[in-house]
């Protein structure tokens, strides 16, 4: 059987010893389109930075069961090699300008970080 290649992109072996910065938005005017374009695109431009692993920007699945909230509109998840480069992230003028520019869209944010267990 052929290996699938999402498993030869993304294995347990590959995400060994990274640190995991997931967060959760909450705009305080969801439903304004021009507002929420604002948002994504300053997601988006999180993703240049250069001590990013590897970058997800998405949005709730659609997905329906008592365990999920989806109650968020946008989430970013940003893999990184260690918490040295998240540190660099966290101070890294494009991250700044990002929360500079984008932190009067939110009324909310969670995030998570993670290591091994």
């Amino acid at each position: 059987m052929a290996a699938s290649p999402v498993n030869d992109l993304i294995s347990p072996k590959t995400l060994k010893n990274m640190f995991v910065h997931h967060v959760y938005f909450w705009p305080k005017n969801a439903g304004n389109t021009e507002e929420r374009a604002r948002l994504l695109k300053g997601l988006q431009s999180l993703t240049k930075i250069e001590v990013i692993k590897m970058a997800h920007i998405g949005v709730p699945a659609g997905t329906n069961r008592e365990v999920i909230d989806s109650s968020y509109v946008f989430s970013l998840l940003l893999i990184f090699d260690n918490l040295k480069d998240q540190e660099t992230y966290q101070g890294h003028p494009i991250h700044l300008k990002f929360v500079e520019e984008c932190s009067g869209l939110w009324q909310k944010v969670i995030v998570y970080d993670s290591i091994d267990a």
